[in-house]
């Protein structure tokens, strides 16, 4: 492409007006520049959340942050419950104490492969479809 300068020897801005010839310069700056000076009136207009502090965050010592465990993972869960000493057998069927171990909650995905009968804080209703969930024991009965 033929240079075409030479038509502009002695002129200071080549026919660009004096800052079009530089970066983003008849746009105002680049990006959000001058949103707190001469862009401020269109960043009222468009964005008037732009500036400032949104919502709240919670403390985290208040956040709670139960322990999940999902049916499809009980079988492999059977060494740490033995451990702790939260599970036994009646016949073919698991009894398990899963709050023993830490666990709060137990979600429904997978498929356990003989019957289990879990004591849990909360269950999905899938998981209870799945499993048998006792919510506390007879009062003379001592869990596993």
């Amino acid at each position: 492409m033929p240079s075409r300068t030479r038509k502009f020897r002695g002129l200071r801005t080549h026919g660009r007006g004096i800052k079009a010839g530089r970066g983003a310069g008849k746009q105002g700056g680049r990006g959000n520049a001058g949103l707190h000076k001469y862009k401020f009136k269109s960043m009222l207009i468009y964005a008037p959340d732009h500036f400032g502090r949104h919502g709240f965050k919670r403390p985290p010592e208040i956040v709670a942050r139960p322990t999940a465990l999902n049916v499809g993972e009980l079988e492999g869960f059977v060494p740490i419950l033995e451990a702790a000493g939260a599970i036994r057998r009646d016949g073919e069927t698991y009894v398990a104490d899963l709050a023993k171990v830490g666990v709060d909650r137990l979600l429904g995905r997978g498929a356990p492969l003989r019957p289990w009968k879990v004591y849990v804080a909360h269950a999905s209703q899938h998981a209870a479809e799945k499993v048998t969930i006792l919510t506390e024991p007879p009062a003379g009965a001592a869990r596993p």
